[in-house]
């Protein structure tokens, strides 16, 4: 059930400001990243996480899911960046948000269905691995002190739950050891190696760009290609959060508040960014469960930038990596292991597939893709083995079972021998079913093939459906009197 509003803003007061403002501090790094990786100043993708947060806390469909400005979202803006600059980043931005809210007014969430668990255990642990993957240049190969502050961070998240709950064990091991640096003098990257940040509020802006056909011809590919991306992470983000938290969202309306959130974004110089399963998970687990949670990451997070400033760039990387470590932990889906194993061979397929693909182009929309084509490809397969059995009896009958369609036109047709001669020809299609024209095609190449022969020919057991579209596309039936049916 649905929950009620009171209860998505107000049932979980004391974890949602807890873990929204975890949130808020795990999300300074990876904004000013995805920032870089964009092109762009990192106070664009900090502005971004803000607005983005705070408005889909009020629009979203789905409570206690963290959405701001992403990786997946960045690499797409990269060329545009790099060909146009930031002011037709920002109109793209825009952009985005009218397509996603129109694919949200026209449910586009219908098309999650065509999703399979395969695929989705893929993302699920691909995402797992880019997270981790994201981690590693942060803490390898840096010094001694930075594998203590990283192991110490584990210890304290995994440890001090069991017998301290009241407060979020990341915000202990983020508080207590940014205390600790600031006081030690440790030689440990921090926050404010990653980029510069100015304790400024967003202004509204209108983008600096011609409002001309020019400029949409620029734009329009790269915002319909971040609002399919976009939407794809938040849909799939918010089917995990549902299972993490036993509870139904509503994916149309996560659809449009996401375009919304966009939309509004571009106006405040913001990059678009979508649902985040990194931050969600960790908001998940630290104990934030409605929309209060992503209300206070986004407005802590702009706190944090205008009045702590100073301290915010002091907060070690070694810890913001631990966290980040415990989150891929937590996302990976360790059972698939067992999965593999038991799983239809196709299905361990599509999974593998689909984790390598993401993995290695770091793209989640093309995994994603690939993973729901080759099971399209593997169900085709499966489903175009037709069994046609012969049977001589008071006439030549032949019994089709399974499905014709145009993956199984080739095998029907072997089936037949056409050297009979003036004889009845019965083709039962009781345990059969014809989906398309190469199916009504076939057909009528079986009974006019034996037509030709002076044979009688009788097709039986057609079923409603198959009825219907031999009435409307079959040949055979204007050659001759209507064939009797049962």
């Amino acid at each position: 059930m649905k929950q009620s509003l009171k209860t998505q803003w107000f049932g979980n007061i004391r974890g949602d400001i807890l873990s929204g403002i975890l949130v808020a501090i795990a999300l300074i790094p990876e904004a000013i990243a995805f920032s870089i990786i964009a092109g762009v100043d990192p106070m664009v993708g900090l502005y971004a996480s803000f607005s983005i947060a705070v408005i889909i806390a009020f629009v979203g469909g789905r409570p206690g899911m963290i959405s701001a400005a992403t990786g997946a979202m960045a690499l797409l803006m990269v060329p545009l960046v790099r060909d146009h600059g930031l002011e037709y980043l920002l109109a793209a931005t825009i952009l985005t948000g009218v397509i996603q809210l129109l694919f949200g007014v026209f449910k586009v969430a219908k098309v999650m269905k065509f999703i399979p668990r395969a695929v989705m255990i893929g993302f699920v642990n691909a995402l797992a691995i880019l997270i981790f993957m994201a981690q590693v240049p942060h803490f390898i190969g840096i010094n001694t002190m930075t594998y203590v502050f990283v192991a110490i961070t584990l210890a304290i998240i995994y440890i001090v739950p069991r017998f301290f709950k009241a407060i979020p064990a990341p915000l202990i091991a983020l508080v207590v050891l940014t205390a600790v640096t600031i006081y030690s003098g440790f030689d440990l990257r921090t926050v404010g190696d990653l980029g510069t940040i100015s304790q400024t509020l967003p202004s509204f802006l209108l983008p600096d760009v011609p409002f001309n056909l020019e400029t949409l011809s620029i734009i329009f590919p790269y915002s319909l290609a971040l609002a399919i991306v976009g939407l794809l992470e938040s849909l799939l983000t918010a089917n995990i959060v549902d299972d993490m938290t036993d509870t139904a969202s509503d994916k149309n309306k996560e659809a449009r508040g996401q375009g919304i959130a966009n939309f509004v974004t571009g106006f405040f110089g913001g990059m678009a960014g979508c649902a985040m399963i990194g931050q969600s998970v960790i908001n998940v687990k630290s104990g934030g469960r409605g929309r209060l949670s992503a209300l206070v990451a986004g407005t802590f997070l702009m706190f944090l930038i205008i009045v702590l400033g100073s301290v915010v760039v002091q907060i070690p990387m070694p810890v913001l990596v631990g966290i980040m470590i415990m989150v891929s932990i937590g996302t990976f889906d360790w059972a698939s292991f067992t999965y593999l194993k038991k799983a239809p061979k196709t299905d361990s397929i599509v999974m593998v597939a689909t984790v390598a693909i993401v993995v290695y182009t770091h793209d989640l929309s093309i995994g994603v893709l690939a993973g729901v084509l080759l099971s399209a490809v593997f169900f085709v397969s499966k489903i175009s083995k037709i069994k046609v059995e012969k049977r001589l009896l008071d006439a030549t009958q032949y019994r089709v079972e399974g499905q014709l369609f145009f993956a199984s036109v080739e095998d029907f047709l072997e089936k037949f021998d056409f050297e009979v001669e003036r004889e009845k020809v019965i083709i039962d299609f009781t345990d059969a079913h014809i989906w398309d024209d190469s199916g009504v095609g076939a057909v009528d190449r079986v009974v006019l093939k034996f037509r030709e022969n002076a044979n009688e020919v009788e097709v039986t057991g057609l079923d409603a459906g198959s009825q219907k579209l031999i009435d409307q596309l079959a040949i055979f039936q204007s050659s001759s009197a209507k064939l009797p049916t049962h």
